[in-house]
């Protein structure tokens, strides 16, 4: 079971997992709210390894009932309110999707151990946000102490510690994931790499929040959904792994980077460059200087290590959004407005 997988890292998990030969079927249960698209993976809905299923995690009886009749062995939960920018406006869905909903996944797959000693192995894939902001040096290891700064990276992090503590506790073949940031298909456009790409086609400001001076790792999403899949296979239950890209860019350094590859790509009727268009506006509250994955215990333990630098998957990523404007168009009909989010 993928929760949460009509969203962005979900609908590329299913893709990846529907390749593998050790997968026997996948049940994709999604709320559908705004991020949850079903177009993400309408051309599976006639696979019969492929079940679908409309609800919220936090409806803990139909997720038992889901476990039990599609003999679910592994659960991978991204279900997740995501956006630090809607955590700080409204936080209590991140309070509910989050820390509820991963509560009442953990207590079906407990009842159900109760009942007929099943065990489920629960992979809860999180957030290097967690771990705060970093300075110049160093990076996130699997020891770095929590210390959230925003409501969203607060309810990531109140989640990893009740899976924590149901395998202590209860003794549940439960893992963590740690992951930096992620890019390319099917990521919804009110994130970084999309949203300037949509903007800037549309010849639209380009915010930046502060002086772009922010530093963020880039995991390619095809990158990240090898890594879940060798973690819920073979990772040590009770563990924590950080899975990163290794590629750590400047956010106004990124932004660049996006225009001069639609400079080339689809160039504005007026020849002017698509940087023109970045226009600096005031950060936002409790803004994370900088994150950075150190992975090697990954790497060391599964062999795992990503495929993708930044530029070739920037390349890919805009490529996609350029070459799928009716799935873009369509997010927009469904009310979303491509906001002046500041990146």
């Amino acid at each position: 079971m993928v929760t949460g997988g009509s969203g962005f890292i979900g609908s590329n998990l299913i893709r990846h997992l529907l390749k593998q030969s050790d997968v026997e079927r996948v049940m994709n249960l999604d709320a559908l709210t705004y991020a949850g698209n079903p177009e993400n993976l309408s051309d599976l809905s006639e696979k019969d390894r492929y079940f679908f299923q409309e609800g919220r995690i936090q409806d803990r009886a139909l997720v038992k009932r889901l476990l039990k009749e599609h003999r679910i062995t592994h659960v991978m939960n991204l279900a997740a309110e995501s956006h630090v920018d809607r955590s700080i406006e409204g936080p209590d869905a991140f309070i509910q999707t989050n820390i509820v909903g991963t509560f009442e996944c953990l207590e079906a797959c407990r009842e159900i151990k109760k009942e007929d000693n099943t065990e489920i192995r629960f992979v809860h894939i999180s957030t290097d946000e967690v771990y705060g902001s970093l300075g110049h040096e160093g990076k996130f290891t699997e020891q770095t102490p929590y210390a959230p700064n925003s409501p969203y990276a607060a309810s990531k992090a109140s989640s990893d510690m009740i899976v924590r503590a149901y395998h202590k506790t209860y003794g549940m073949p439960c893992l963590i994931t740690n992951c930096s940031n992620n890019y390319g298909p099917y990521q919804f456009p009110e994130k970084l790499i999309p949203l300037v790409t949509l903007r800037a086609t549309r010849n639209e400001s380009l915010p930046v929040y502060g002086k772009g001076e922010n530093v963020r790792d880039w995991l390619y999403v095809s990158d990240h959904a090898e890594a879940l899949h060798l973690v819920a296979r073979n990772g040590k239950t009770g563990e924590t792994y950080n899975i990163g890209g290794d590629q750590e860019v400047q956010n106004i350094e990124l932004v660049h980077r996006i225009c001069e590859i639609l400079d080339h790509l689809k160039p504005r009727t007026d020849g002017a460059p698509h940087s023109d268009l970045i226009e600096f506006v005031k950060d936002r509250p409790g803004h994370d200087f900088r994150y950075a994955i150190d992975a090697s215990k990954l790497k060391s333990e599964l062999g795992w290590k990503p495929k993708h630098d930044v530029q070739s998957g920037l390349e890919s990523t805009v490529k996609w959004y350029l070459n799928h404007s009716g799935w873009c168009d369509s997010v927009l009909k469904r009310g979303y407005e491509l906001q002046r989010l500041g990146l």
